[in-house]
């Protein structure tokens, strides 16, 4: 099985490998790109997955980002993601390892709603993600509605309408 261990304690040269074996080094025109464009990944919520050997299996990075809503207020959230394990390690539980350590770490005495793009049936199953609420928001690029997911302990908390987009305090 896997060790999970911070993120930044992986040399980021291997990171970037692991992304671009696992999405291809295209990933970066995506528009989850865009919405965390500029901003740094959160050590505290970013793990590395290693092997039985110690080599890196997989990784996950959060993200700071904020649904902007019509009057210009932003709403902070976590992004989750990109969740990349190797090609020839999916499916042997790297993924969910990494996406329990991440969501495990966020604070329950102030936990921001977690955003992130990805199969609906899925993160919902394992992770309690949901679209319910994201129908009218938008991103800066194209996506897929269905597939911009949400997972809040409070959602009266989410605007109805908006943009999501980095997090600039």
């Amino acid at each position: 099985m896997s060790t999970i261990i911070p993120l930044a304690d992986v040399d980021p040269a291997l990171v970037e490998e692991l992304l671009d074996s696992a999405f291809e080094p295209e990933r970066h025109t995506r528009t989850a790109y865009k919405v965390r464009e500029g901003m740094e990944w959160l050590p505290g919520l970013s793990f590395a997955a290693l092997d039985e050997d110690e080599m890196l299996a997989g990784t996950i990075q959060c993200w700071p980002v904020a649904l902007t809503d019509a009057a210009g207020r932003a709403h902070p959230m976590i992004m989750v993601g990109p969740v990349a394990v190797l090609p020839g390690l999916q499916g042997k539980g790297y993924g969910k390892a990494l996406m329990t350590a991440a969501l495990t770490a966020i604070d329950p005495r102030a936990p921001l709603p977690q955003v992130l793009i990805g199969d609906p049936e899925y993160y919902e199953r394992f992770f309690g993600f949901s679209n319910a609420h994201t129908g009218s928001w938008a991103l800066p690029g194209p996506f897929e509605q269905h597939r911009l997911l949400c997972r809040t302990a409070n959602p009266a908390v989410l605007p109805q309408e908006g943009t999501l987009g980095p997090w600039r305090r």
